[in-house]
């Protein structure tokens, strides 16, 4: 999140505030963006021209999304997922035109030529990087591992020796299991490396996220050529029934627009008053 800076002082408070979804090379047709809702409050979704780039943009009232406004807003749950929401709608828009660098959620400026001129300034990394993008997608992978195995029973001696020993047996076969999958996941990662043009492994995800009690071992991306799309998630399929026969479950989605790959240095651009 990018919100206004301290800065300095201004004569009068702003009544709205240009909220910046992403950049592109390739202007987006007004129709899509007429019909794309934007943020709660906000006017319509269009286009401004930054040189030879294209942002897609919306007037935002300030009193909404001024710093302490917007910090609440972000703070309650519904609130942040309209607002993520309308974000990813608004770079799907910009996508739609071409290979699009997404700016992070609530990228506030406060006007149009601050926007231009900090957009401006980064000219050769975002055309680099907007190169890097074109024609490609991200793709998602995760594997989970098995569960932990159950307690055993009370067979043998019941003495307290003899019940270390098992409990002693029992941690060292879990974590056996989990090395044995954790190496299984990074030979899947590996593998997918080879028919993409750039990875990255996320954390992975808690099992409150997830859902699920079983472990996630693995957590990526990959960003792929679209000319290889079949061929990537050919090699996906054959990884997952290769892993079911170990016990993993490995899953894919996408194409997505590759989000994971899309920071230009700084991650976001700074608000000039």
């Amino acid at each position: 999140m990018s919100t206004l800076p301290a800065g300095r002082a201004t004569t009068a408070e702003p009544r709205t505030l240009l909220c910046v979804f992403a950049v592109t090379d390739s202007p987006v047709p007004p129709d899509v963006l007429g019909r794309t809702p934007g943020h709660d409050g906000g006017g319509p979704l269009h286009s401004l021209a930054a040189g030879e780039f294209h942002l897609v943009v919306q007037d935002v009232p300030a009193a909404e999304y001024g710093e302490e406004a917007l910090a609440e807003r972000l703070n309650r749950p519904d609130a942040l997922e309209r607002c993520a929401r309308a974000h990813h709608r608004a770079v799907e828009a910009a996508a739609s035109a071409g290979p699009a660098v997404p700016l992070p959620m609530a990228t506030l400026y406060l006007d149009d030529r601050n926007a231009v001129r900090a957009v401006t300034a980064r000219e050769a990394s975002l055309r680099d990087l907007l190169e890097r993008l074109r024609d490609r997608t991200e793709w998602a992978v995760k594997v989970h591992g098995p569960t932990a195995g159950a307690a055993t029973g009370g067979e043998g001696a019941s003495d307290g020796r003899s019940y270390l020993r098992r409990a002693s047996a029992r941690r060292r076969t879990e974590r056996e299991t989990r090395e044995q999958a954790l190496a299984r996941s990074h030979t899947v990662d590996r593998e997918l490396r080879r028919y993409a043009v750039a990875a990255t492994r996320h954390r992975p995800q808690s099992e409150r996220l997830t859902g699920t009690n079983v472990p996630q071992l693995l957590n990526a991306a990959y960003l792929v050529d679209d000319a290889r799309r079949e061929e990537f998630t050919r090699a996906v399929g054959r990884l997952a029934r290769e892993a079911a026969g170990t016990g993993l479950e490995v899953t894919v989605s996408g194409p997505w627009i590759p989000y994971s790959f899309a920071r230009p240095e700084p991650d976001a651009v700074e608000v000039v008053a």
